[in-house]
């Protein structure tokens, strides 16, 4: 299987030939994305994710650095990571189409127990990008196969999904996932602290408090922090907080001053001035939007 056939056949699930926007999710933890026109830079949220790039192009910005996508690479997210995204490459007659895993963390960690431990290499703090590796690509066309035998999928999802993890710690981009399974590796450490700040977002953090909960020093876990997330902890906490904003804005259910009371701010002027800087137009056009 090459990139071009499985570029061919998520084409054809999404509606070959449709303009705009589409998005399926054919099977557990898989996206299939399909856009016929090029974007501007949009601020999102990554999970942990492998990201597949069958045509077209995209660009990612994490902190200072920014990745190009090619047909045929992927993008590794192993932490909750904001990031800031665009399609650069992408028409009705040639779209940008890319497959989207989400990963499965205790899985992940229950095949490494059953690897046991591997030698130990410096791995780059972050996302990570690499040319698709044949055998991840193979396991990928063979998951999508799925769609089309109800009774096939019901019986070998799980399996397969447990051979896409498999090969995902085994690739060479897989250092990062093998990094954070280790309890007492900073990758662990750092996770820890984003699950208690997604948690507790609306509330305001003590990064000295939020170390030592984590095992770290306030020192260590800045820098670890910021070379995981390419952001502070307090730039990590607003990106939460403003994209909480902007989901419920969008909803057209809320004023803007409520919405930044319920997001953790104490002033409103403030909420729109961090808001206007991070999406490019104040509150109230999301809000606008949403009851226009």
């Amino acid at each position: 299987m090459n990139t071009a056939v499985l570029a061919a056949r998520v084409d054809e699930l999404l509606g070959r030939g449709g303009v705009g926007k589409s998005i399926a999710m054919p099977l557990p933890r898989m996206g299939l994305f399909r856009m016929t026109h090029t974007t501007s830079l949009q601020p999102d949220l990554y999970e942990p994710i492998v990201c597949l790039i069958l045509q077209g192009r995209k660009e990612t910005t994490f902190g200072e650095i920014t990745h190009v996508l090619n047909p045929g690479q992927s993008l590794l997210v192993s932490h909750d990571t904001p990031v800031l995204a665009r399609i650069t490459a992408a028409s009705p007659e040639t779209p940008y189409l890319s497959i989207v895993l989400r990963l499965d963390l205790a899985l992940l960690r229950s095949l490494r127990d059953e690897m046991g431990e591997t030698v130990a290499t410096p791995v780059p703090a972050g996302p990570a990008i690499s040319d698709t590796d044949p055998r991840l690509l193979d396991c990928l066309a063979r998951y999508l196969a799925l769609v089309d035998d109800p009774i096939e999928a019901r019986v070998m999802i799980p399996m397969l999904l447990r051979e896409l993890h498999f090969r995902l710690l085994r690739a060479p981009f897989g250092g990062m996932l093998r990094e954070l399974l280790r309890h007492d590796s900073h990758a662990s450490h750092i996770a820890r602290a984003i699950a208690l700040i997604k948690r507790d977002f609306r509330a305001p953090i003590a990064v000295p408090v939020l170390a030592r909960e984590v095992g770290m020093s306030t020192s260590s876990f800045h820098k670890h922090f910021r070379d995981v997330t390419a952001n502070t902890p307090l730039q990590y906490l607003k990106s939460l907080r403003l994209r909480e904003a902007r989901r419920m804005l969008v909803s057209g259910e809320h004023s803007v001053s409520s919405v930044a009371y319920d997001v953790g701010y104490g002033s409103p002027n403030q909420f729109s001035r961090e808001y206007t800087r991070r999406y490019g137009v104040p509150p109230s056009a999301h809000l606008a939007s949403a009851v226009g």
